[in-house]
């Protein structure tokens, strides 16, 4: 069975997409990585005596925000975003539910240069903030993995997004977002005899409440997807991912629920030799957003099985 991108379920670095306040989700921010799974997601790599570990490097970049009717913010803001996440993944033989059962960590850090410039009544306030920090670890204690064929793979994962990264409530962006999530996922793929892949995954993160800020974000769902052609030992296509939050944000003096959406396509490339790390390639545009940024990201991801 081939096992194309197999560990991209823990490449990921949370990837913070930062807007100004009063933008869906607190500060504008997605709480789990979007564009995280490409070709190969619904297979995890088979039992191994070590494990396998991973790295993902993505750049992410912005200087439009967007409002509820998606036109453009009066406003001079810009993000870099460099995030480097550190994974491990343990997939074994125990049997539950007819699945192989795993679990996995991921350890992101976050390079963030942001600056705003809001004009007022009274003139123009601006902040900038440049920093790099820890981010909030994100630890997945329930991955199953089903293989009904040779060309089939599905898995089901539950992610919980701890606030252990670095935050300050007053500072512009902040890698951590002070408050946990839960995630269930859902990641399916599909090659056929001709080598023609179909690959997505399902996801939606329930926020809880930032006791500093007393704002909790509305419950997020996201679709990453990809379609492509294998030739070789590669992969490539196009993939993408659509996000849209289903419920409102509540916080103090919110006065409606800023649901935030936004829609991103790319090419996709991939590898996947056995007994050479696995390594996936793309970069994503994002379009038609609403009550959030809008911008591109460019993802490497590589990972080896010991």
């Amino acid at each position: 069975m081939r096992y194309s991108n197999l560990t991209s379920a823990l490449f990921g670095a949370a990837l913070i997409l930062f807007s100004a306040s009063g933008h869906a989700t607190e500060n504008g921010s997605p709480t789990t990585p979007a564009g995280l799974y490409d070709f190969g997601a619904g297979f995890m790599p088979p039992p191994s005596p070590v494990g396998t570990f991973g790295l993902r490097t993505a750049f992410y970049s912005t200087n439009t925000l967007k409002d509820g009717s998606g036109n453009d913010q009066p406003v001079d803001f810009s993000l870099d975003l460099l995030s480097i996440g550190l994974a491990y993944l343990r997939m074994t033989d125990r049997q539950i539910l007819g699945a192989r059962y795993g679990w996995g960590a991921v350890l992101p850090f976050f390079a963030m240069d942001a600056s705003l410039e809001v004009p007022t009544p009274f003139g123009t306030v601006s902040d900038s903030a440049e920093l790099f920090r820890q981010a909030d670890l994100q630890v997945l204690p329930l991955i199953l993995q089903w293989n009904p064929a040779p060309n089939l793979g599905i898995n089901t994962q539950f992610q919980i997004q701890a606030p252990t990264g670095d935050y300050d409530q007053d500072r512009l962006v902040s890698p951590g977002l002070n408050h946990w999530t839960f995630s269930p996922i859902l990641n399916a793929t599909y090659i056929s005899d001709s080598g023609f892949e179909i690959s997505s995954s399902f996801q939606l993160d329930v926020n809880t409440r930032n006791r500093d800020t007393d704002y909790r974000s509305g419950v997020e769902y996201r679709h990453d997807f990809a379609l492509g052609q294998q030739i070789g030992n590669w992969t490539a296509g196009i993939g993408g991912y659509y996000y849209h939050q289903l419920t409102d944000d509540d916080g103090p003096g919110l006065t409606d629920g800023n649901r935030a959406q936004v829609l991103a396509l790319g090419p996709a490339l991939s590898f996947f030799q056995p007994g050479l790390p696995a390594v996936s390639l793309h970069a994503y545009k994002e379009f038609e957003a609403r009550n959030r940024a809008e911008g591109y990201t460019v993802a490497l991801r590589i990972g080896k099985t010991f």
